[in-house]
């Protein structure tokens, strides 16, 4: 049962895949609004699912979490244009107070690896 940690730091690794899954850390981008945050996060997202050997389109979870819901559509709006229509994963997304003030938006997801 071997387990691959990515961009491993001190206090976390960015992701994590065991049994052919990968589970990604929180990721937070800067920016000025809840959409460029998102679309900087998701790129993000995009690169670590490639570094473990997969993509958006095998995407089990996501868990979203907004510094304010009233956001919501703004957040999607983006989210939308990104997923894999048919391919969506199961998602929650909840209002949460993040780490800090200038951070709108942070997502974490989970996806197979073929």
């Amino acid at each position: 049962m071997a387990i691959k940690r990515i961009q491993p730091g001190d206090r976390m690794s960015q992701a994590v895949v065991h049994n052919n899954i990968v589970y990604t850390a929180g990721q937070v981008a800067e920016g000025a609004t809840v959409a460029s945050q998102t679309k900087d996060i998701l790129a993000k997202i995009d690169a670590l699912l490639a570094e473990a050997g997969t993509s958006k389109e095998n995407m089990l979870t996501a868990t979203i979490w907004l510094s304010d819901i009233s956001t919501f559509s703004q957040m999607n709006e983006v989210w939308d244009a990104w997923v894999i229509k048919g391919k969506t994963p199961a998602r929650a997304c909840v209002e949460a107070k993040l780490a800090r003030e200038e951070l709108f938006v942070e997502i974490q997801v989970s996806a197979a690896i073929d």
